[in-house]
């Protein structure tokens, strides 16, 4: 197997799986890095760096499947610990991103902060369209249902009203957070949003005021808010199918107390004498 290794000039091996020191000593010689036990995600991620195939069977190797657009590769120190760094200029469809802080709790923060960024990103990326953050989307949305509720009538209005008001929980909370007014800000949203051209008006999350949210630069993604409706709504219905909740509790039993045993009969009413 070391053969089939060394006869395609491979600078670098990848294993999942560990390396006989045999194997190693091959290898060696022929001047070639063995890094065994990786992950597999890492040998996925690995295999997209170099451009490589993964090969279960060393013998079926063919000069195809070795990756060839990896340029260098280096070890570094990183605390305690050494890392191998494999870097691709040309065209990398895959990357590592190294996160330092003073403690775990700190990097946990950072991971977990970083994350929610790339997935922003990721919703941008898949769907490119945004709407005003702030509020001023659900403000708008709670106007327009408001506004179509008064052109129905019965209770067939009540839907709309209700989920107007639902809407209006994003703004009020925003305005709660930030310790102003509740009333006093949330009629002036419904006013702002009642009067044309001012959709895009919302909460500033920082001082609890009305803004434009294209001067404050703060948008949410489209696909985003559609799946928080989504589920919002098929929540309710899930919660209005139900009649009635029926609270049962286990009775206790009283076999473990063992056979009730008879009440003695009291003198001269039925005793035997």
């Amino acid at each position: 197997m070391c053969n089939a290794i060394i006869a395609l000039k491979v600078d670098i091996v990848f294993t999942e799986k560990g390396i006989s020191d045999l194997a190693q000593h091959y290898l060696m010689k022929a001047n070639i890095t063995a890094i065994r036990r990786l992950k597999k995600t890492d040998n996925d991620r690995l295999a997209r760096v170099c451009g490589a195939q993964i090969v279960s069977d060393p013998l079926e190797l063919r000069e195809s499947d070795v990756g060839t657009l990896a340029s260098l590769f280096k070890v570094e120190k990183i605390g305690d610990e050494y890392y191998c760094f494999i870097t691709n200029d040309k065209n990398p469809k895959a990357c590592t991103i190294v996160l330092r802080g003073a403690s775990k709790d700190i990097l946990k923060e950072m991971n977990r902060n970083f994350n929610d960024a790339l997935n922003v990103v990721r919703n941008v990326m898949i769907e490119s369209k945004i709407l005003p953050g702030g509020g001023a989307t659900e403000m708008s949305l709670a106007q327009i249902l408001t506004e179509k509720s008064k052109s129905i009538e019965g209770i067939r209005q009540w839907p709309y009203r209700a989920i107007a008001q639902a809407l209006e929980v994003i703004p009020r909370t925003l305005i709660q957070n930030c310790g102003s007014s509740v009333v006093r800000q949330l009629t002036a949203l419904r006013a702002k949003h009642a009067q044309p051209g001012n959709r895009m008006w919302g909460i500033d999350g920082d001082t609890g005021n009305l803004a434009d949210m294209r001067e404050l630069n703060i948008w949410d993604p489209l696909s985003v808010k559609i799946q928080v409706y989504k589920t919002a709504i098929e929540s309710a219905i899930l919660l209005l199918r139900i009649d009635d909740i029926v609270s049962g509790m286990k009775k206790k039993s009283d076999d473990s107390k063992g056979p009730s045993q008879p009440a003695p009969a009291p003198a001269g009413q039925g005793g035997e004498e």
